[in-house]
């Protein structure tokens, strides 16, 4: 039923070639269901909108326009790919060969223009730049072609991608090979189109054609489709013998639209016997009268069966997603001999792979590096062209250089006066030959000086790289840094050289010149911080120890210098003092540590300062400079010059100069005598010329920040990344380590890196954290000493009180007891323990009183302060108890008895 149905409707698509108003007769007269075969994409969009108006579906199996998508339009059906579907695959190809530039070539009709919006598109998902376009007319000579074809040689590019009509493509390859651009280094992709009919193509045309590559919709073998072809030619054959037919990608698509709808149409209204039609009130006599259609009445049933029908068709699986034919797989085809040769597949869900078996591990998803089949490309080349080539044959890339006065290692143009030919010399000169040298290809150059008619500079370095991007020059190699406003209309190479922006001052013997030298390994809120924390240790170990500890006893004053004494010679570790209690210990354990760390910064530092040559900068900052408002040098018409102007300093502060020479004697003089204070340059060219003159002055570096010298091109020239890569492949080896001695090491300076200063003086910085925990424990000490104090003496608080004044009693007393020994203290107990001992002990005191016993009367008095005190056993020194001291024996033991009893009463 299917195949009877299919035949009536095959021949209405084919009394659509041949009308003059197919459509509307179709419609109006034939009063048929469903249309097939609207061959281009103008004629389908004519067409639909007459289909929509009588509700007929319109299914075009030929025209791949994607604008006719963006109609939604309902009733049309576009059952063959859309070109958008096969732009992945493209782009997928220019990635895996890494081409960075890529043309397309199209014609001027709606059927060329569709595609490019979408393969611009997927182009830049890949970071492929499309540079131009262009476009040749659906109507072009072959003169026409040649123009266009004449315009692109003298571009860079080499990557082109063809997406026109059959005929028009086939006369485009020819006259490309007639002129050279199917030759080695050239790169042609097609789209589907043009391979698929590649057969139905004369010899000629195949032959200009080899290494083309292209994407194909792929087919899978099966039996049905072998079948078909052998009855299409027998068909041919024996009605035609002298045409071959063989069926493309469009016929086995066609083939599959009219089996669907066969199926759509036995599913709305059955077997093929009438097909009512529902005339409109306005009739009209003329068949190709555009009012007063008739509307089918099967039209949104039929359209409903056509988007849901599925089956395996000839060109593969068949469903409708969209109104569009799901998308199929490509192939990947390379123009070799007689017809095209598959070198790889590309899939929607796995890109790039070599054979679509389903087994794992058979594909190979694109994001990796891809290896196609072997692939010929024009020419008779076997390697992947890079893409792009230095236009028209024969011509050297024109590269301009600095012409300058001095720092000459960098750049430096002579005149040899044997051949009378200009030679261009250099670090920087050899850093691009070397460079080179490592490109993959063979790149033609000649080096132009950027001088004038004498032999001077012509101008700035802005305006050598202005001239590059106005075309005149292909690139600028020197010593030129690296600048944003430089990189809005140029591209930098990766740099070669170290960057940043450093500044060469004079400097003074500081040995010499300052008697105080030994305070320089410490700035001075270090030094005052240190002094804080002397008397403030002191202090707290005044307030943890004098209670209990007799070395912190006596008078106001004794006990001020002891206590600052004390913490002042733990610096040297000179302290003699002793301390009892725990907490002080604890502050000093972390105090000791800290001084130690400090004594060991100070003595190297002071070490290094007596060894070692100290030559300080007279200026450390370019802020200090603005300030004071001193002079500043630059080397003429270089960048740091404008930096200059735009930290602050005016035009009559700066001093432009051309020559070493020139900038020794302005720094010689200084800003006193119409000098310079500073001269700022970039941290290259700086070094260069302390290594001149590195026993006069020192860098201060960085100051300003750069990315360093690099190489000049247009904007988004191939050659970056190239020049780039190679520039990165020198730096790690040893290479560039050797152009830099070469050039750049040229003095009798040991190492003029050696006279970078820093400031050689620590400060607070640097041991804050030291000092934070120093005064977090000594805090935390003294608040746990005054708590239990005050929870010792809390009965002095818990008095009743009488007046308003008692509470400031209560708070003298609490001072006054804090000022009093502790007798109750292990260290006092002990003390005394041992003197009770001694006394009791007759045969200890043999001799004589030497010292009046009167001497120590103040310690005795201090037994009878207060309730708490009065059964205290008596402290008498032992000290001043000699062997014959029995006089003091006796007094002693006579003041023990009165003490007691005392006690008693």
């Amino acid at each position: 039923m299917h195949r009877r149905l299919a035949k009536r409707t095959k021949f209405y698509t084919l009394y659509s070639y041949y009308s003059n108003f197919p459509a509307l007769d179709l419609i109006k007269n034939e009063q048929v269901k469903a249309i097939i075969g609207p061959v281009t994409s103008t004629q389908t969009s004519f067409i639909i909108n007459l289909g929509n108006q009588a509700q007929v579906p319109i299914i075009s199996f030929s025209a791949t326009s994607p604008s006719l998508t963006s109609l939604r339009i309902p009733y049309f059906l576009q059952f063959a790919q859309t070109d958008s579907s096969q732009v992945k695959a493209i782009s997928a190809i220019v990635k895996a060969f890494g081409w960075r530039q890529v043309v397309p070539i199209y014609i001027d009709t709606e059927y060329g223009e569709g595609i490019i919006p979408y393969l611009t598109d997927a182009l830049h998902e890949v970071n492929a730049r499309v540079p131009y376009r262009s476009v040749i007319p659906s109507s072009a000579t072959d003169g026409q072609i040649l123009q266009e074809l004449a315009k692109l040689m003298t571009k860079e590019t080499r990557v082109f991608i063809v997406d026109m009509t059959t005929d028009l493509s086939s006369r485009l390859f020819v006259k490309a090979k007639e002129i050279g651009m199917m030759s080695k280094g050239y790169v042609w992709l097609t789209t589907n189109d043009i391979l698929s009919k590649l057969q139905s193509q004369n010899s000629t045309v195949i032959d200009s054609m080899q290494g083309v590559l292209g994407v194909q919709t792929f087919v899978p073998p099966t039996p049905e489709l072998e079948e078909l072809k052998i009855q299409l030619k027998r068909h041919f054959h024996t009605d035609n013998p002298a045409i071959g037919a063989e069926l493309d990608v469009f016929g086995l698509w066609a083939y599959d639209a009219v089996f669907a709808v066969a199926m759509a149409i036995e599913q709305v209204i059955g077997t093929p016997t009438s097909f009512p039609v529902h005339e409109s009130n306005a009739a009209s006599n003329s068949s190709t009268d555009l009012e007063g259609f008739p509307v089918s009445p099967y039209g949104p049933k039929l359209l409903t069966a056509l988007s849901t029908v599925r089956f395996e068709g000839i060109a593969g699986h068949f469903t409708v997603v969209g109104g569009k034919r799901n998308s199929s797989n490509f192939q990947i085809v390379n123009v070799n001999g007689g017809g095209a040769r598959t070198i790889g597949f590309w899939t929607l869900k796995n890109g790039l792979v070599n054979t679509l078996n389903s087994s794992p591990g058979s594909s190979k998803i694109s994001g990796s590096k891809f290896e196609f089949g072997p692939i010929r490309w024009p020419g008779d080349s076997l390697s992947v062209p890079k893409g792009w080539e230095i236009p028209t044959k024969g011509k050297k890339l024109r590269i301009l250089v600095p012409v300058k006065a001095d720092f000459t290692e960098f750049v430096k143009v002579a005149k040899d006066p044997k051949t009378n030919t200009t030679v261009v010399t250099g670090f920087s000169i050899d850093v691009f030959k070397a460079a080179v040298k490592l490109l993959p290809y063979d790149l033609p150059y000649e080096l132009i000086p950027f001088a004038k008619s004498d032999g001077t500079s012509n101008g700035s370095y802005y305006q050598m790289c202005y001239q590059v991007y106005l075309g005149n020059f292909d690139a600028a190699v020197g010593d030129t840094t690296i600048r944003a406003d430089r990189s809005l209309y140029v591209d930098f190479t990766m740099p070669y050289s170290e960057s940043g922006v450093a500044m060469v001052v004079p400097v003074i013997d500081f040995k010499s010149k300052h008697v105080l030298a030994f305070l320089r390994p410490w700035t001075w809120d270090l030094w005052l911080t240190i002094c804080f924390f002397f008397v403030y240790i002191g202090f707290v170990v005044w307030v943890l120890e004098h209670r209990i500890n007799k070395e912190f006893r006596g008078p106001l004053s004794h006990q001020v210098g002891t206590s600052i004494w004390f913490s002042c010679s733990t610096m040297v570790f000179a302290h003699r003092e002793r301390v009892v209690s725990n907490l002080a210990r604890f502050v000093m354990i972390i105090w000791l540590f800290v001084v130690l760390i400090l004594t060991i910064n100070y003595t190297a530092s002071l070490s290094s300062l007596y060894t070692v040559e100290q030559l300080q900068p007279t200026v450390t900052d370019i802020e200090g400079l603005v300030r004071s408002q001193d002079n500043v040098g630059c080397i003429k018409d270089a960048f740091s010059c404008d930096l200059l102007k735009q930290v602050g300093f005016d035009d009559s502060k700066r001093k432009e100069f051309e020559t070493m020479k020139e900038i020794d004697e302005a720094l010689s003089k200084g800003t006193a005598k119409g000098g310079i204070a500073a001269f700022v340059h970039g941290t290259p060219k700086a070094k260069l010329f302390l290594a001149k003159y590195c026993s006069k002055y020192t860098l201060i570096a960085p100051i300003f920040k750069t990315d360093g010298f690099a190489f000049v091109f247009p904007k988004r020239s191939p050659l970056v990344a190239d020049v780039s890569q190679a520039i990165l492949n020198m730096i790690g080896g040893e290479e560039i380590l050797n152009l830099e001695k070469e050039w750049l090491k040229e003095s009798s300076c040991q190492d003029s890196s050696d006279a970078t200063i820093s400031s050689n003086s620590r400060g607070l910085g640097s041991f804050w954290v030291l000092f934070l925990i120093a005064g977090l424990t000594s805090v935390l000490a003294v608040v746990i000493f005054v708590a239990s104090f005050i929870y010792r003496h809390r009965y002095v608080l818990v008095q009743p009180a009488d007046s308003e004044s008692s509470t400031w009693r209560k708070i003298r007393a609490l001072f006054k007891i804090f000022n009093e020994k502790d007798l109750d203290s292990h260290a006092f107990r002990r003390s005394n323990h041992q003197q009770d001992a001694v006394m009791h002990s007759p045969n200890n005191f043999p001799g004589a009183l030497v010292h009046p016993i009167s001497d120590h009367t103040d310690q005795m008095n201090s037994l009878f302060i207060g309730e708490q005190q009065t059964s205290s056993i008596v402290e008498v020194p032992l000290d001043v108890l000699l062997p014959s001291n029995t006089e003091v024996v006796i007094a002693v033991q006579e003041m023990h008895r009165t003490t007691s009893n005392t006690a008693q009463e």
